[in-house]
């Protein structure tokens, strides 16, 4: 089995990434894409420097790796912003395809502590809405998992016809030799964990800003939410 989970920024995909890693049949791709991305769109990122030397660049050289994995399955983390046009994009029609989402006000408040005024296409909800109309797949809320882990893991793999592992819900504290060099950057929290955070609470207050770019995002989310997975 190949998975692809497809990710904006600032959502629960590492964790989600750490749980399929706890397995031992899974191989792991952390974001493959990102170089690419960076290399084609010239965007300065936190790391930008260190990404494009440490990372294949190449976007056919990447897809040729998507096909490939050492274990019985392989889980990608995928962000939807960095298939670009042009970007090979056949090799998902051949993946379980999973989309996790989670609202934009969350997303945008915990993007901007990391790197200051995101756009609508930095955070990828238009894109991701793109990407369910031509691959399908199921779609998870961050928010529902967060409020129970062990439902979701367990809809999400009966969903695409993998057996159930405990070791999904927990991991040991610290970073992954599967962890994109970025990680250092942006990983911090998830470093520290060893196992999904708790339920979210009240949505957080935005700036002016951060809340025009909020009502951009919220249609694409609302199509998405309406769509999720239900356990």
């Amino acid at each position: 089995m190949r998975i692809a989970m497809w990710s904006g920024p600032r959502n629960l995909s590492t964790a989600m990434m750490y749980a399929f890693g706890n397995r031992p049949d899974f191989d792991i791709r952390d974001e493959p894409f990102y170089a690419p991305y960076l290399a084609a769109t010239g965007l300065d990122h936190p790391m930008r420097e260190a990404i494009l030397s440490r990372h294949e660049t190449d976007p056919d050289a990447v897809a040729r790796s998507c096909r490939e994995g050492g274990a019985p399955h392989l889980y990608m983390k995928h962000m939807p912003h960095h298939m670009l046009p042009g970007f090979p994009l056949d090799w998902a029609e051949e993946c379980v395809n999973v989309h996790l989402i989670r609202h934009p006000a969350r997303v945008i408040a915990s993007y901007t502590a990391k790197r200051e005024a995101p756009t609508l296409e930095d955070i990828g909800f238009r894109q991701q809405v793109e990407l369910v109309e031509r691959l399908g797949g199921l779609i998870l809320d961050s928010f529902d998992i967060r409020a129970d882990p062990e439902a979701a893991m367990k809809a999400l793999c009966r969903e695409i016809g993998l057996p159930f592992d405990e070791r999904m819900l927990s991991w040991p504290a610290g970073p992954r030799k599967q962890d994109g060099v970025w990680a250092s950057h942006w990983y911090g929290a998830v470093h520290a964990s060893t196992g999904f955070a708790g339920a979210e609470g009240a949505l957080p207050a935005l700036d002016q800003e951060a809340a025009a770019l909020c009502a951009q995002a919220m249609p694409f989310y609302e199509t998405l939410r309406d769509r999720r997975l239900h356990f």
